[in-house]
């Protein structure tokens, strides 16, 4: 079975067992699918459009626009092209490829003209990962209006992609709930749940002693709780809300906060910390990712957090990785994701809204007080659910069973 996979991300990596494409795209080539994947270089990056032959898997990177951590007109600008620059990568490099399957996530939702396409050309199955519900998104952050002429144009592309699409996976249940009460014209029986999964190992629990290692290196003070964010620190975050919530906390000298990552809104943060005497909180601008994850040892609770203002049920797929680590998860979002509904039903952490500094405060208080028995157990209830049903391998059988249908 040949595979085309197209991504806006480009990162993509096989190897990267913690990554949910690349996890997927490695039990597809397990399951003897020849997979090819296109993926932007970035203009950036200074690199021609190019082939990468790695046997059963080939990665197309195809020079793009600047997409990532750019501003939203060179971003807007980037993603309008990138339909033409990878259907003409594709009759270029892949011309002499008939697809099986064509898989894909939001975001983008800029693909319509590609997988029309190639769907039509090779008689492709085709399966949409909705991963971002774009332009409702924007909507949400108050980028645009629904008056915009921006807003119904991505609307129509959003609906396009939707019609031509012959299954769609949602992260969750309340995923499906939302997609189809606002596309009454979709099929009930093309949507199905497909969660955000790894390839999860038991060796990557957490591991003590680099937890004692790692708050040397970055002089994290060893009796801390230390509650640890890694990932975008853009506007889906909430910045603001964070940055209060750091402020309410700032003169607990057993409470610590490290927060590592990148993203439009990080100059924020680095802003608050440079004009602040705050002794509790280490603010780290990305990190490789192998050293991402020895400093995720140092973390006795994981943090997600979610602008409160949106109304589409987004589900983080950073909260595998502290699941891996068996670290429990506090959740700070909006109402209307049920992220926080998983981590409490199964008992690996707590949920709390975010539009309320003193709840944020008042968890911090209570979680800073558990002693690490308890700790262990709520992590180990996440790690042993990430196993059951949060792992790429279950996914497989998922997406598989449609092709030929």
């Amino acid at each position: 079975m040949n595979v085309l996979f197209l991504s806006l991300s480009s990162n993509v990596d096989i190897e990267d067992s913690q990554a949910i494409y690349g996890s997927l795209l490695k039990e597809m080539i397990n399951n003897n699918c020849n997979v090819f994947a296109i993926s932007p270089s970035e203009r950036r990056n200074n690199k021609k459009t190019h082939l990468l032959d790695k046997g059963r898997y080939k990665l197309l990177k195809v020079r793009t626009g600047n997409i990532q951590k750019t501003n939203i007109l060179e971003k807007g600008i980037s993603t309008l092209l990138i339909e033409h620059q990878f259907k003409k990568a594709i009759k270029k490099y892949f011309k002499n490829i008939k697809f099986d399957l064509i898989l894909y996530a939001t975001p983008p939702i800029t693909f319509s003209n590609v997988i029309k396409y190639v769907k039509k050309r090779d008689n492709a199955t085709t399966y949409l990962m909705l991963k971002d519900i774009f332009p409702q998104n924007d909507i949400d952050l108050k980028m645009f209006t629904k008056k915009s002429l921006i807003y119904k144009f991505f609307r129509k592309k959003e609906i396009n992609l939707y019609k031509l699409s012959d299954y769609i996976g949602c992260m969750s249940p309340r995923n499906i709930e939302y997609l189809l009460e606002s596309n009454k014209y979709l099929d009930n029986s093309k949507i199905e749940l497909f969660p955000n999964s790894i390839n999860p190992r038991k060796e990557n629990i957490r591991d003590y002693s680099l937890n004692k290692e790692y708050r040397k290196k970055y002089n994290i003070p060893i009796s801390s709780k230390v509650f640890m964010y890694g990932g975008n620190l853009g506007k889906p975050q909430g910045i603001p809300f964070i940055i209060d919530c750091l402020e309410s906390l700032k003169n607990y000298k057993d409470i610590f906060f490290v927060i590592c990552g990148s993203g439009t809104e990080y100059n924020k943060l680095l802003e608050y910390k440079n004009n602040n005497n705050i002794n509790n909180f280490l603010l780290i601008n990305g990190l490789p990712k192998v050293e991402y994850t020895k400093l995720l040892n140092v973390a006795d609770v994981g943090l997600i957090f979610l602008d409160y203002n949106f109304s589409i049920p987004n589900f983080p797929s950073r909260v595998l990785s502290y699941m891996e680590k068996g670290i429990p998860v506090l959740s700070c979002t909006d109402p209307n994701t049920d992220v926080g509904d998983v981590i409490t039903k199964y008992k690996f952490g707590w949920s709390i809204e975010s539009n309320s500094v003193n709840s944020f405060k008042k968890i911090i208080k209570e979680i800073a007080i558990i002693d690490e028995k308890e700790m262990k157990e709520l992590g180990t209830n996440g790690n042993r659910l990430l196993f059951d049903k949060y792992n790429s391998i279950k996914n497989i059988d998922i997406i598989l069973s449609k092709v030929g249908d």
